[in-house]
């Protein structure tokens, strides 16, 4: 039964993040007012939500191929390393969904409601909690140790590199413009780097700890 119903909500995040990707992609705007945190075209995939999103919908998508192949019978689970490449999409995108809630909702203006229009709707709120849903309820598992939960920071170690990067090469003295730290991460001064990064790897790891711990509770 739960695999069925983790095909089922594993299709729902698939279609989600294409529709989501298009709508961004294209600059499709159903919902009117300012938009933070959207681009349009290759620019998307310079924000962390869009990329995290993007790495859940392909797991989801081999996740549907093999619960596929597991309930018509031609194997009988999934391997662990897919178990443990979820965790770390599971781990992106409630990275994205708490960073939006706990932090940008704050400084933004005009507040969380301006980070949850259009395609940021469904990369912001609804894909991370059905992929939370998913993960932590529909897919149990005992596979995934606990040296694997230091895995499912990777994303953000890569992103956060790259992004530190490119705040370093658009310094100006001190500052660096918010078209290149659209994150705000370190507009009270370069310094604040030092500070930042190691607060989002620590929470992103707590994240991942906290996911693998309510995944392996039960038995499947």
């Amino acid at each position: 039964m739960k695999l069925k119903v983790s095909l089922v909500l594993n299709i729902i995040i698939v279609f989600l993040v294409i529709t989501a990707s298009v709508m961004m992609f294209a600059k499709i705007r159903l919902m009117g007012g300012d938009v933070l945190l959207e681009t349009s075209r290759i620019g998307m995939f310079k924000f962390f939500t869009v990329d995290s999103n993007i790495f859940m919908g392909l797991l989801s998508f081999i996740f549907i191929i093999k619960e596929i192949v597991i309930i018509k019978g031609k194997e009988k689970e999934i391997h662990k390393n897919l178990y443990i490449l979820k965790l770390a999409a599971t781990t992106s995108v409630t990275l994205t969904f708490i960073t939006v809630f706990g932090y940008l909702g704050f400084i933004a203006e005009g507040g969380v409601l301006v980070l949850l229009k259009n395609s940021n709707l469904f990369f912001h709120l609804i894909i991370p909690v059905v992929s939370i849903i998913t993960f932590i309820f529909f897919e149990r598992t005992n596979k995934i140790n606990f040296k694997s939960t230091f895995l499912g920071i990777i994303p953000m170690i890569i992103y956060g590199v790259i992004y530190t990067i490119n705040v370093l090469i658009h310094l100006n003295g001190n500052k660096v413009d918010p078209v290149y730290d659209f994150y705000y991460f370190v507009q009270g001064g370069i310094q604040q780097v030092f500070i930042v990064v190691p607060i989002m790897f620590i929470i992103t790891y707590i994240i991942s700890f906290i996911l693998w711990k309510i995944n392996r509770t039960r038995d499947m």
